[in-house]
């Protein structure tokens, strides 16, 4: 798999698990090896003629129950019939239950779908003799507490326990005290300690320009492969919709997503269809990337021990990584704290300005350019033609014209640009103004475009897990021909209110014309200024009335006229 050496935690977890008795307490950032550091000694000890639960692994989210057990499947290729069995929420229950009774070694759970297959008779525990819990803080800061109390009370009073954790909370010594023996604790590093190979930056800019810093630090990384953490599902989803307006590959993870889209949005993001992933610290727990190139904080989370798991998320595996804090004034005193407890300190730099960005963006195609590799043989039948077109150009003038057909949007954009550094000093609130953050639903919900603009109604929104991605992918594939180019996209429960060109207004509503989302049959039209769409709209959700002139639902009769 690649292994040479082994790293800290292993050096010092291994041998303790095979050749002692006592249980270990390991704290070690996220992505240090302690998969490994657990997997392969509890494989050793596994009977693989035993087919009954003999270890049991819990983990906070789906995601990391999943990695955990497929890097136990990679482990244990070579040792037959020993089965690994990941069970979680969000998947078929009957199916985990038919592979449970089938025999399994190893479990590895998440803690509310342990606790349900136990309480069917299902998950027996009697013969577990290692018990293991990953990620040990952030399963206290998901509320687990209880559900890991439950279930320890059904596993064996012998077993030998593993708690592997980035920080050590009072709830976790708690939990050592009362449910291991005599535990032998491994720090690598120090206490609550940064990764060491992460270099910590921020940004101070007012509160209404993150959003534009955070643009700007994409443009100036043009490989960037990040992930964007935000404080609430509504700025999470609200950032994520702007990026893909301004035509970055971004998207969303959150709560309010179903797990079929969860799924989705992973999948791209593991394939760096997405580059820029934006999420809570909830959902992003267990996310197995080890070559994130940034961990962008759009604002610094109250606990220090959540910055800890966000900057640990890049630098991983020996390499390096930056973690960059975009913050307002008030956030300053938050920033001394964060520094002081993981005894790092954060370096503080200017938002890179236009001539940066674009002076970087180009080098980086330059660089693109003269690394691309051509296939004389394909290229050759066509080379004539061109050259033959483009023959009267000099060097300079083909290179100026590549580049400005590349960065002409970008050049536009940037043209007068200001400097959003925010000086030492707090600058006044104009109260007259209001940021992006505080519109009202009023204000969301309003009917008239932009100059030059037209508003366009859809049928479907939040509610029916419709946001600014879906809207893109949607006239993407129904709208042949130049791409339609959208404004502003305004999300409410039931519809969805967006900008488009005066001359792109027809063709959209055309276009949504017989299309569906999920299952959902869609309407559009011109927004009309007096209509009343949420009206429509929930009346619509409730009745399918075929009073309204929308032509596309229509009420059906079963037996004696009742609606299907």
């Amino acid at each position: 798999m690649g292994f040479e050496n082994p790293m800290p935690v292993q050096e010092k977890v291994i041998p303790h698990l095979l050749h002692e008795d006592s249980d270990v307490i390991a704290l070690a950032q996220t992505g240090t090896g302690k998969t490994a550091a657990f997997g392969l000694p509890v494989l050793q000890r596994i009977n693989a003629e035993d087919h009954t639960p003999q270890a049991l692994i819990i983990a906070p989210t789906r995601e990391l129950c999943l990695q955990i057990a497929g890097d136990l499947a990679d482990y244990s290729k070579y040792i037959d019939d020993v089965r690994v069995q990941p069970v979680y929420g969000g998947s078929s229950i009957e199916s985990q239950i038919r592979s449970l009774k089938k025999g399994v070694q190893i479990i590895v759970a998440t803690p509310g779908r342990l606790i349900d297959l136990i309480n069917r008779g299902v998950a027996r525990l009697e013969h577990v003799h290692t018990v293991i819990l990953d990620e040990a803080d952030e399963m206290l800061n998901m509320g687990f507490l209880d559900s890991i109390n439950e279930i320890l009370e059904y596993v064996p009073e012998n077993r030998k326990m593993l708690l592997f954790s980035a920080t050590m909370p009072q709830e976790i010594a708690r939990i050592a005290k009362k449910y291991m023996h005599s535990p032998v604790e491994y720090v690598v590093g120090t206490r609550n300690e940064g990764a060491a190979n992460v270099r910590h930056i921020y940004y101070l800019v007012n509160a209404r320009d993150k959003y534009l810093a955070l643009k700007r630090i994409a443009d100036d990384n043009p490989e960037v492969y990040a992930i964007v953490f935000c404080r609430t599902r509504r700025e999470t989803q609200e950032v994520a919709d702007q990026l893909i307006r301004d035509g970055y590959n971004a998207d969303a993870l959150h709560g309010d997503l179903s797990q079929q889209q969860r799924d989705i949005v992973m999948k791209k993001f593991h394939d760096r269809v997405i580059t820029m992933l934006v999420a809570t610290d909830v959902a992003a727990r267990g996310i197995d990337v080890d070559d994130l190139t940034h961990v962008i904080n759009f604002g610094l989370p109250e606990d220090v021990a959540v910055y800890t798991h966000r900057s640990g998320r890049t630098g991983r595996a020996g390499k390096t990584g930056t973690s960059i804090a975009i913050i307002h004034t008030r956030e300053k005193g938050r920033l001394k704290e964060i520094e002081r407890i993981i005894g790092k300190k954060f370096e503080r730099k200017e938002v890179p300005t236009p001539t940066h960005i674009i002076e970087k963006q180009l080098y980086f195609l330059a660089d693109r350019i003269e690394r691309v590799e051509v296939d004389d043989a394909a290229m050759d039948k066509y080379t004539p033609g061109v050259i033959k077109k483009l023959g009267w150009l000099s060097s300079e003038d083909l290179i100026k014209r590549v580049l400005s057909l590349e960065f002409k949007r970008l050049l536009d954009y940037y043209k007068d640009a200001p400097t959003i550094d925010v000086i030492d000093e707090k600058p006044a609130k104009d109260k007259s103004k209001k940021e992006k953050g505080d519109r009202t639903p009023q204000d969301k919900d309003r009917r008239t475009a932009d100059k030059g603009m037209e508003r366009i109604y859809v049928n479907v929104g939040k509610r029916d897990g419709f946001y600014a991605g879906n809207l893109i992918e949607l006239l993407n594939r129904n709208i042949e021909g130049a791409r339609v180019d959208v404004g502003r996209i305004d999300l409410m429960p039931a519809y969805t209110l967006f900008d488009v060109k005066k001359r792109d207004a027809r063709k959209v509503v055309g276009a949504f014309k017989g299309a569906d989302f999920m299952g959902k049959r869609l309407y559009s039209e011109v927004a009309e200024p007096e209509k009343d769409y949420a009206r429509v709209s929930n009346r619509r959700s409730r009745e399918a009335s075929e009073d309204e002139p929308f032509g596309v639902f229509k009420r059906k009769k079963g037996k004696k006229g009742a609606r299907r």
